[in-house]
């Protein structure tokens, strides 16, 4: 049984301060403008265009976060903010901190949202501001390279299979199973726009031969084929329940005799009650999509069933699903 919150963490949880401080640093692009060189109060202030006695109060908040070090009157990063939050560090994450700033007004209709069942925004940010969706891809991206080939490992697929990587953004899941299966052959579906990153990746990896893009919507659009595996990896939770049982059916028609059906995402338990970051993540959804939501594995199941799936399975606990079509 776990143990009851304390007061003190009960104002912990309530406190956003520190989340704020840290975003407006990252904002003001603060800690590139020290990069390594241990400056004044001042002198940050005239390389970020700040004005100093305010900035002195931030810069000291973010001492005591442990994000800077101070020694006398000289301000610097730590190794961890050297490493992701400089501009041009190959670990940079900061594109990712400022989408969740970027949504910081969303959280403010959190309580008119649960009063009404009213969402307040009609698109997500990666549609109304691209260059950022495509910036926070790129560091999604960085950091899939490091699961991405575990993951296609646990997926155990064999032979030669023609793979559709369905709303696959930079290519990352794609690149993997490519890189662990030498006889597969990949396509990765998205929006045009995201396919320019999506092609650079897939340069970089040097997997053009076997790697192609395909540009459209998956949920208007045909999707080629017929593959004998399609993936859907964490672009369901931006859709309705109906539209991703669409799009289940869709996939279902564009399958090869005996293809299979990947679905892994952040799915809850269900009771709804777990996994704990999932439970808030679903809120996240909530008041930043204008459809989407978080569901359960038995929902997953239900769409491919529904579809025609003679088989639909948990692979991993609240992550992944599994459906095999059949011969026909």
């Amino acid at each position: 049984m776990s143990r009851e919150l304390s007061l003190a963490e009960i104002f912990q949880l309530g406190y956003y301060w520190e989340t704020k401080i840290l975003l407006t640093a990252v904002r003001l692009d603060l800690f590139t403008a020290l990069d390594g060189k241990k400056r004044t109060a001042g002198e940050i202030a005239v390389r970020i265009g700040a004005h100093e006695p305010t900035l002195s109060l931030l810069l000291n908040a973010l001492v005591a976060m442990r994000l800077l070090t101070k020694d006398g009157d000289l301000y610097g990063n730590s190794s961890v903010t050297d490493k992701h939050l400089v501009r041009h560090s190959s670990d940079f994450v900061g594109h990712l901190l400022l989408l969740h700033d970027a949504e910081w007004e969303n959280w403010g209709t959190l309580e008119q949202t649960i009063r009404t069942g009213q969402r307040s925004v009609d698109r997500h940010v990666f549609e109304t501001d691209p260059d950022l969706g495509g910036n926070v891809l790129a560091v999604l991206h960085r950091i899939g390279r490091q699961s991405g080939p575990d993951f296609a490992k646990r997926v155990n697929l064999t032979g030669t299979i023609r793979l559709l990587d369905l709303g696959g953004g930079a290519g990352t899941n794609a690149i993997a199973f490519c890189r662990v299966y030498p006889d597969l052959s990949a396509t990765v579906f998205d929006l045009p726009a995201t396919l320019r990153l999506t092609e650079k990746t897939v340069k970089e990896a040097g997997l053009e031969s076997r790697i192609s893009l395909r540009a459209g919507n998956f949920n208007a659009d045909g999707l080629g084929g017929p593959y004998d595996v399609v993936l859907m990896s964490d672009i369901l939770h931006y859709q309705s329940f109906e539209t991703n049982a669409a799009l289940v059916r869709k996939v279902f028609a564009h399958l090869a005799a005996d293809g299979r059906l990947i679905i892994k995402d952040r799915f809850l338990n269900e009771t709804g009650t777990g996994p704990a970051w999932t439970t808030a993540f679903a809120v996240h959804i909530l008041i930043n999509t204008q459809q989407g939501g978080c569901y359960k594995v038995t929902d997953a199941i239900e769409w491919m069933t529904r579809a025609g799936f003679v088989s639909a399975v948990e692979l991993e606990p609240t992550a992944v699903v599994l459906g095999t079509k059949g011969h026909g």
